[in-house]
């Protein structure tokens, strides 16, 4: 049994991580130490303002673990990876785990390429990056190649040289083809010596170039030349002009800035990379209501750049942090050179850091904006349901769907939707078991029986378990029931509740002569609804997945490898003419009563399949729930 006051008083006086653990064995919190022994038990004395977040998980303990280790610096690291590993709840979180891409030289090849990459290795390769953008990393490889033609493939130059024909790119003058020996190795490289130039961020020279080569091919009235060459002007124009110069010592820095609120932290990093700003990103931290702005940071950056590969040398921050000196060194022998922590007090640098500051502040803002919206979408949506239906509450609303090719695998859908979200999770699927033939109304009474009595059944179970009951996937029962249909569909409903004595709201989804939603059937009443309201937009989408669902179960039952006809036993029917039977009669048990001359009228019918059809049938007694 673990005893913490006896525990407590064993623990070494030497830095390592401790982990906090419930009852149920669950990690609360993984945190480091200098000293183990002041650490741990700094957190079981009483009254000394922790706050109620340290308060509540402090309760919660059961038991803790620590581990030794050699350094400061060996436990931030552990800590890092355990933290990564379990995602303790106590612990402030990086939210986004995003890998970011860089552009790949091969300079080590004897005919470089160009390429796309999300990790940067030590290799023979040149790296830039990492850049913020996918899509702008692919455009400008594709820039780059354009203008200096080098290769894509993946062939082993010079071994392959002439082995194979040149590719397309080669007739579309965006390739030299030295897989044909058509330009030699020094120029070749003089190209890619070119394409460095421009990632180091030195345009002026091919523009100028660019320019020069325009006016030369539209004097030679090649103008279709002219025009590629203008084009090629016109995009390295737009890159350079998007790169901001922020420094000019041509430095690598990261510039790192927060906005925090009551729940949550963006931090937002701008990239500078050999003096430019190439881009920018945001993050969210979890957890931080009762963390101070500089924690928030700190914990940040021991997060995010434990899993990164390139680090700057500079690191721009808003705040100063406690354990500052010890992340230096921490990345330092991560990089295998100096990097270095400041926090700019005045100057430009100080202006950057407010400016990313700024944004963090906007984009937390602009994402309140679009949680607005959300809400509106959803939650809004449902109050303006309840309120036309006049009832208290429609938190959770199920729809359901009725889906057969002429009465042919019967099959109807669940959809579940709470705070006007998809519950997908609670989605359910029924082959119907009773019903042979297109008999809507009989598929949409046994699908709403077989729910509840599932739901009621399981309810019991739960009960004499003493299980709380969000554990049975039925037991929840809707606040409002959602038919794909008028009063017909709305009867049914209502008929198979009033027999399992359950009490729920059934509202019909009243379509129009061109199959759109034009109103809701409540109460005997068909109650008009605003179609450009967020209300009418939710019912929509209700109906349109709960028909989707059912549809794509009925297509799933019909596939070769899911479903095994009756009619497939017998001998000489095969699929095409298993569905010229399906397209002739409603159901099977019209196959079953059909004679040799009413089979023979089906074009892809002959006269010993039509026999052996009716003979098979002769000899069978199939019960109505078989199925095509």
């Amino acid at each position: 049994m673990f005893v913490i006051e006896e525990e407590l008083k064993k623990l070494p006086k030497e830095p390592g991580v401790y982990i906090m653990h419930d009852a149920k064995d669950t990690i609360l919190y993984v945190g480091k130490a200098i000293n183990l022994h002041n650490r741990v038990r700094s957190y079981f004395r009483e009254n000394i303002g922790r706050g109620p977040a340290i308060d509540q998980m402090v309760a919660q303990i059961a038991r803790f673990e620590y581990i030794v280790t050699d350094s400061e610096l060996e436990a931030l690291v552990l800590e890092n990876n355990l933290i990564k590993e379990h995602s303790p709840k106590y612990n402030t979180l990086l939210k986004d785990d995003k890998t970011y891409p860089y552009i790949k030289v091969t300079v080590g090849e004897e005919y470089p390429r160009i390429l796309f990459s999300r990790t940067m290795k030590k290799d023979k390769s040149k790296y830039f990056g990492p850049y913020s953008s996918a899509a702008a990393v692919k455009d400008t490889i594709d820039l780059l190649n354009k203008l200096f033609q080098l290769r894509t493939c993946n062939r082993s130059l010079p071994r392959d040289i002439g082995l194979e024909r040149p590719c397309l790119n080669y007739h579309i003058k965006q390739c030299l083809a030295p897989c044909q020996g058509y330009v030699s190795r020094e120029q070749y490289r003089e190209q890619v010596d070119g394409a460095l130039e421009f990632l180091n961020g030195n345009y002026d020279v091919l523009l100028k170039d660019l320019d020069q080569k325009m006016k030369e091919a539209a004097e030679a009235l090649e103008f279709e030349e002219a025009a590629r060459y203008r084009d090629l002007y016109t995009s390295v124009k737009s890159v350079s002009q998007k790169q901001k110069i922020t420094d000019s010592t041509g430095d690598d820095k990261d510039v790192i800035a927060l906005y925090q609120d009551e729940s949550e932290a963006v931090v937002q990093v701008f990239f500078v990379r050999d003096g430019k700003l190439i881009g920018r990103e945001h993050y969210y931290m979890t957890h931080v209501s009762e963390r101070n702005k500089p924690g928030i940071l700190q914990d940040f950056i021991k997060q995010f750049y434990a899993g990164t590969p390139f680090l700057p040398k500079e690191l721009m921050l808003q705040y100063e942090i406690e354990d500052a000196e010890l992340i230096e060194k921490w990345l330092s022998e991560r990089k295998g050179s100096r990097v270095y922590l400041k926090v700019p007090k005045i100057g430009s640098k100080e202006k950057l850091v407010e400016l990313a500051a700024q944004n963090a502040k906007l984009i937390l803002s602009q994402d309140r904006e679009k949680l607005k919206r959300e809400e509106g979408r959803t939650i809004g949506a449902v109050k303006e349901i309840a309120q036309i239906l006049d009832l208290p509450c429609v938190d959770r609303m199920e729809a359901f769907d009725i889906s057969n090719t002429n009465g042919f695998e019967n099959v109807g859908s669940m959809v579940v939707y709470e705070k006007g979200k998809p519950k997908r999770s609670d989605y359910r699927k029924f082959k119907i078991k009773t019903v042979a033939g297109p008999d809507d109304y009989a598929c949409m009474r046994e699908v709403l029986t077989r729910r509840f009595l599932h739901g009621m059944e399981e309810s019991k179970e739960l009960e004499q378990k003493e299980i709380d009951a969000e554990y049975g996937s039925f037991t929840k029962f809707p606040d409002l029931l959602l038919m794909d249909g008028g009063r017909g569909q709305v009867n049914i409903a209502l008929s198979v509740l009033e027999e399992l004595h359950i009490d729920i709201p059934v509202c019909g989804m009243v379509k129009d002569d061109n199959h759109r939603t034009r109103g809701l059937y409540f109460n005997n009443v068909e109650l008009p609804i605003d179609s450009h309201s967020e209300g009418f937009k939710l019912i929509t989408r209700i109906q349109d997945e709960a028909h989707r669902f059912a549809i794509e179960y009925h297509r799933s039952l019909r596939s070769k490898d899911q479903v095994k006809s009756v009619l497939d036993d017998i001998p000489g029917v095969g699929p095409a003419r298993r569905k010229a039977l399906m397209r002739k009669f409603r159901s099977l048990e019209e196959i079953k009563k059909a004679g040799v001359d009413e089979l023979l009228m089906i074009p892809e019918m002959n006269q010993k399949t039509a026999e052996a059809i009716v003979e098979f049938f002769a000899k069978q007694s199939l019960p109505n729930k078989d199925t095509v």
